[in-house]
């Protein structure tokens, strides 16, 4: 079909297939086409048989499906189990501390062991790779100074043998400017390998995130670079959700327009007040007015299964329905106007 539209939500936190099935069918009848399902490195150990089944269902029930890296490497998602078979694998921080579940996309088997995992999704019917929110390690010290990583050895090593010198402990230019080599060092191969395999590429970064990881758009096996302007509606009650969500949608749109990119739109769908919930219309119809053609909501029946779950995971879950339904009727009532132009 034509100007396609794709409307999803992220699905996580269940492997029992009764449940599985009954929530996909779900899903379709809350107005969407798409769902993101986790494999962790747990999954692969535990439920690399069942998500077939998963994706099997989620197929039949209509929908298309992405593969999220969820914890591969640590946070967004579960902690790395890398690090367990690999200790000295951790993101350094610059005063030398080690970020406890953080992997170093540098570390030298990291790539392979990436690999490997694409494999296993390959064995189960993944057809497209969601690389979740790619970044460093952040964090302050208890008198509130910024630290950044990834000042590993392996690190350190790499920056001398690019810039001459000893990678400095304070951010600099060459530093950022190295933070962004590594991501793309890391995500050209296993891109590439992603694509040898027939698979899609599609990549999020959190909008603070989106100057450090611009240059992923060079890549030739990227298809897809979104964004996540989640405003936050408990800790950030002052943020008109329309102007956030808008301004957020049209900054990657424009970005991705620049390379020849697909690009999506994530809507913020858990942590929400009671009384909230229909601000979640308004982000939807923002990412849609700005020009966002694949819309999904982070997460299923608002996080229910998650401790960061809405206030009201039934009418945040009515809700999300709605504001998917409203995004569709607006979509093919303007490509019907615009055939009926050749009638009048």
């Amino acid at each position: 079909m034509e100007n396609k539209l794709l409307t999803g939500v992220a699905y996580h936190g269940n492997r029992i297939l009764r449940h599985v099935e009954e929530d996909m069918l779900d899903i379709v009848n809350h107005n969407m086409n798409l769902v993101v399902h986790m494999f962790s490195h747990n999954d692969w150990d535990r439920h690399l048989g069942v998500m077939k089944d998963i994706v099997d269902i989620s197929k039949k029930a209509g929908l298309e499906v992405w593969i999220d890296n969820w914890g591969l490497a640590g946070a967004p998602g579960d902690k790395s189990f890398y690090l367990e078979y690999h200790p000295d694998a951790h993101q350094v921080f610059n005063d030398g501390s080690v970020s406890p579940v953080r992997v170093c996309l540098n570390h030298p088997g990291f790539v392979q062991f990436t690999k490997d995992w694409l494999d296993a999704v390959k064995g189960f019917g993944g057809e497209t790779i969601f690389w979740d929110e790619p970044s460093f390690a952040s964090q302050k010290t208890e008198s509130g100074e910024a630290l950044f990583a990834c000042c590993c050895e392996n690190c350190k090593r790499l920056f001398r043998e690019r810039y001459g010198h000893e990678m400095p402990t304070v951010m600099t230019d060459e530093i950022k400017a190295f933070r962004s080599w590594s991501l793309l060092r890391y995500f050209e191969q296993v891109t590439e390998y992603a694509a040898s395999l027939g698979m899609k590429n599609i990549t999020c970064v959190m909008p603070h995130t989106i100057e450090e990881c611009t240059e992923l758009l060079q890549l030739p096996h990227l298809d897809n670079f979104g964004t996540d302007p989640y405003w936050g509606p408990r800790r950030h009650p002052e943020r008109d959700v329309y102007d956030f969500v808008y301004s957020g949608t049209k900054n990657i749109l424009d970005l991705t327009a620049k390379y020849g990119k697909e690009s999506h739109l994530w809507v913020q769908a858990y942590d929400f007040p009671a009384g909230s919930e229909d601000d979640l219309i308004l982000a939807t119809d923002a990412a849609y007015d700005a020009g966002a053609r694949t819309i999904i909501d982070w997460s299923f029946r608002g996080g229910e299964s998650n401790s960061y779950k809405a206030d009201r995971c039934d009418m945040l879950w009515r809700v999300m329905g709605e504001a998917m339904g409203r995004i569709r009727a607006r979509h093919f009532d303007a490509i019907r106007a615009e055939k009926l132009k050749k009638y009048q």
